[in-house]
């Protein structure tokens, strides 16, 4: 029986509540397809889209005549894990009811260690939220001083630190849970980034988002998974990316994926991240990451299809 960490990509997730229902009923008979066949299973998601509109909403009340009280980006997070883990944890419970499987599901609000002093804090790169126009987005600079780019010429997003996850504060339980074969929801959104604040080390919420497949990674490590699984919109990895020249790759030892990455093969903001949390995974053992797209993930991990990753201990 495995123990997979499995990481899903933002594809997975929908732009509503209803059309993410829609969404997760289909990824429910995929995870399900993998509980029934032996693996426990713990499951990562992303919430860019998500927490950026609760941020916003937040941001829209507080300063309508309600005057509701401002909310911190950290609390945001948190709110987004506990939105998307009760949908997915639903779509689930009702998938496994239907195919007969008794198991448990639970989430885990689960927050995440960073460093104060990790460098990007002074370069936010992670986007968040809607998409803008210039001019609403040189607006929003204006008024709220948020920093914005260019995203691949879709329009403007806010961007926010994503520093690197140290330590998972829930990781024990989560380990707990997993080894008791009860489906488990955590890191959602690559965690809630919590930074320790004063000599007791006591936690304190800080606005970042943390890359969810760096922190699936490190779960992964945490809870002494099997198996990193992260499903993406593309069915394996590719060098030469939407090129003539474009080619598949099946097999990838760590030596090989530290050459391609110094070659520039993958894009930061995409692929680049990914194979950055597979190595963090397998380096230096013998387990094996896999990539892949979510209509792929059974063929995958009975080595059929997707992008494998071996440390090569």
């Amino acid at each position: 029986m495995n123990k997979i960490v499995i990481a899903l990509g933002g594809n997975a997730l929908g732009n509503t509540p209803e059309e993410q229902m829609d969404r997760l009923e289909s990824v429910a008979k995929i995870i399900v397809k993998l509980i029934k066949e032996g693996n426990k299973v713990v499951l990562t998601h992303g919430n860019g889209p998500q927490v950026g509109q609760i941020a916003l909403a937040m941001e829209y009340s507080h300063q309508s005549e309600t005057s509701t009280p401002a909310m911190p980006f950290a609390e945001c997070g948190s709110m987004s894990q506990g939105y998307i883990g009760y949908q997915l944890q639903q779509a689930l419970q009702d998938e496994l009811e239907r195919q007969k499987v008794k198991k448990d599901c639970v989430t885990v609000i689960t927050q995440v260690l960073v460093d104060a002093n990790d460098k990007a804090f002074q370069n936010p790169t992670k986007p968040i939220g809607s998409f803008y126009t210039k001019e609403e987005a040189d607006k929003l600079t204006q008024e709220k001083a948020y920093t914005f780019v260019n995203d691949a010429g879709r329009g403007y997003r806010r961007v926010v630190p994503s520093p690197m996850p140290i330590d998972i504060i829930e990781s024990r339980v989560i380990k707990k849970l997993v080894d008791s074969d009860i489906v488990t929801i955590a890191v959602g959104g690559g965690g809630i980034p919590v930074i320790k604040k004063d000599k007791d080390e006591l936690l304190e919420g800080i606005d970042a988002v943390i890359d969810k497949d760096l922190s699936s990674a490190l779960l992964a490590k945490l809870i002494d998974a099997d198996m990193l699984l992260i499903l993406t919109s593309i069915d394996k990895v590719y060098i030469n990316f939407n090129t003539p020249e474009q080619i598949g790759i099946s097999h990838m030892t760590v030596e090989e994926a530290n050459k391609y990455i110094a070659s520039g093969e993958f894009a930061k903001g995409s692929m680049l991240p990914k194979i950055e949390a597979c190595l963090k995974f397998v380096t230096g053992t013998s387990k094996k990451a896999i990539i892949t797209s979510l209509d792929d993930a059974t063929l995958a991990l009975n080595s059929q299809a997707g992008t494998i990753i071996v440390g090569g201990e």
